[in-house]
């Protein structure tokens, strides 16, 4: 048997690329877990088949874990399953939705090249497979055949292309827009032929295939000929479900799809039907008094009962998503690195997760280097409150009778409690923190990015690229703390442009002991994404970018 494994894995060694070979020897080494390997492995292209058996064959006896997923238990077919989300904020055009209730919507009809699922591995989907060159420049995408549209059509390479040339067109103000700045410009898609599909990119870039998944929630694969201004008109996709019914004011209800290319996916519930609602409050008082089945995200501000509620189910994922304190260092009072990492040192993360958050979170430590990703260099030190080594950066700053500044941020779930724990915190070294809290809208019109202090908050992803580049570097579009320092960018570039793990490493460590040194940004947590559902569902999947699958959902008595 031995040798007979050893067989099989040199043959697939023979038959695997240089990066891919030295994944394996990654593995072998232990310088990567078994985990890690998987995760890794599913992001430059290798089969599931081919990860499977290396995994096993190479690795340690460790699981991969999981989460994400409401017990199956043994889910019936038939029946309706009601789920419930806040009322999408804009228009469902693919090109511009930006928020949870509006990529919950989108990803029931529309699919993805590939899913980042609560492991952090991709799951191919409309893409059967994909492959890097040699510096990951350049990516090619195998497009599945047997794919078809919801009107009949199949789907190749060419709408593909078209899709992406939709999101990268800088006139629609795309919200996608962001993550493809110096990756994907327009005309960098092409099509081959009618299944394989080319990226040119801007940059070398070893995450692109979590650029164009679901962590790109605007990402869905539309008819070329569909204009994404009438999307909503007919929810035209490849999904498993299809459009039934559309409400703008209250809801959608949607039918499995018959032709789904994927038997083992097809919906068990003959129903979906998607609530609407103005705000958390209500979406959670709707599951505890049985309008739905299935809340799709709740916080532990808005729905902290629900957390020891027998009557309900909830799924934990760890995951990256966060808050961002920035402070402005290009001018008074955090233009001194040293300010800014008394702020740092004053404020207790600790007690912001145990208190705003009931456990529910993971420390931060001032980078986007979320614990739940594999790449973190955990020989960074945590930092800590620390009152006394606060005062004395003050003072060597000639801040040390403190100063008054102004905290922004908005009504969004914890924000405004977190606000007030900041300003507590300060006062410690003499810091007067006036808040200013406003509606999301004059947040972002007013304050956002012209203010020298504030609160945003930010969604997960399975790779850290778009939370390294658009809020640190210095062309950064969502560069808050107007943070300039060339080296942190280089270091930024390495970490983005590298293939494999140890590169991604040694990228990331040096990134993380540089935002200690220069602290423009405070990340205090990493929150954990929660959704609900009655007791008797199972088999609802979510994923902490804010996907809710209903496929495998049903009623288990």
């Amino acid at each position: 048997m031995k040798n007979e494994r050893q067989r099989r894995t040199d043959e697939a060694r023979k038959n695997s690329t240089e990066l891919e070979n030295n994944l394996v020897d990654e593995l072998k080494a232990g310088r990567i877990s078994r985990r890690e390997f998987v995760r890794q492995g599913t992001v430059i292209g290798m089969s599931v088949p081919a990860v499977a058996f290396l995994a096993s064959a190479c690795g340690s006896s460790e699981t991969t874990g999981g989460g994400g997923a409401a017990p199956q238990g043994q889910v019936r077919t038939g029946g309706t399953i009601r789920a419930g989300i806040v009322k999408p904020a804009t228009a469902l055009d693919p090109r511009l939705v930006q928020d949870q209730g509006g990529l919950a919507v989108l990803g029931q009809t529309g699919e993805y090249l590939a899913f980042s699922n609560n492991k952090l591995e991709l799951e191919p989907r409309i893409a059967e497979s994909w492959k890097p060159n040699a510096d990951g420049s350049e990516w090619t995408f195998k497009i599945r055949q047997g794919v078809t549209f919801h009107d009949g059509s199949p789907v190749d390479a060419r709408d593909v292309v078209a899709s992406f040339e939709n999101l990268t067109d800088p006139d629609t103000g795309g919200n996608a827009l962001s993550a493809f700045k110096g990756v994907l410009s327009p005309g960098g898609a092409k099509a081959r032929d009618a299944s394989t599909v080319v990226f040119s990119l801007d940059n070398p870039t070893g995450n692109f295939p979590y650029i164009v998944s679901s962590d790109n929630y605007n990402a869905i694969i539309i008819p070329r000929d569909l204009d994404p201004e009438d999307w909503e008109k007919t929810f035209m996709g490849s999904a498993a479900w299809k459009l039934d019914n559309f409400r703008q004011a209250s809801g959608v209800t949607f039918l499995p799809y018959a032709n789904y290319w994927d038997a083992q996916g097809k919906p068990k519930a003959e129903r979906a039907e998607i609530r609407f609602y103005n705000e958390e409050q209500a979406e959670v008082l709707a599951l505890q008094g049985g309008e739905v089945d299935v809340i799709a995200q709740y916080s532990v501000s808005g729905g902290k009962a629900l957390l020891t509620n027998p009557n309900v189910r909830t799924v934990e994922v760890r995951a990256s998503q966060h808050r961002q304190v920035h402070m402005r260092t290009d001018k008074e009072p955090f233009q001194d690195k040293r300010v800014r990492q008394a702020v740092a040192l004053l404020i207790n993360r600790q007690a912001y997760v145990q208190g705003l958050l009931a456990g529910k979170a993971d420390l931060g430590n001032d980078s986007p280097f979320a614990p739940v990703y594999p790449y973190s260099d955990r020989s960074v030190p945590q930092r800590q409150q620390d009152v006394a080594q606060a005062k004395e950066l003050l003072v060597a700053a000639g801040k040390g009778d403190g100063f008054s500044v102004t905290l922004n941020t908005h009504r969004l779930q914890e924000l405004p409690d977190l606000a007030a724990l900041i300003q507590n915190d300060l006062k410690q070294a003499g810091i007067n923190v006036r808040l200013n809290i406003t509606d999301s809208v004059q947040y972002y019109e007013q304050y956002w990015l012209d203010s020298d202090f504030g609160i945003t908050e930010y969604g997960h992803r399975g790779a850290p690229n778009g939370t390294l580049t658009a809020p640190l570097t210095s062309k950064g579009t969502w560069n808050a703390a107007h943070f300039e320092n060339k080296e942190f960018d280089r270091a930024v570039a390495d970490f983005t442009a590298a293939l494999d793990p140890g590169r991604q490493r040694a990228a990331a460590g040096k990134i993380q002991r540089m935002l200690l040194d220069e602290t423009p940004v405070l990340f205090p947590y990493f929150y954990f994404y929660l959704s609900g559902t009655k007791p008797n569902v199972g088999g609802v999947r979510v994923s902490p970018m804010g996907h809710v699958e209903l496929e495998g959902a049903g009623f288990t008595a």
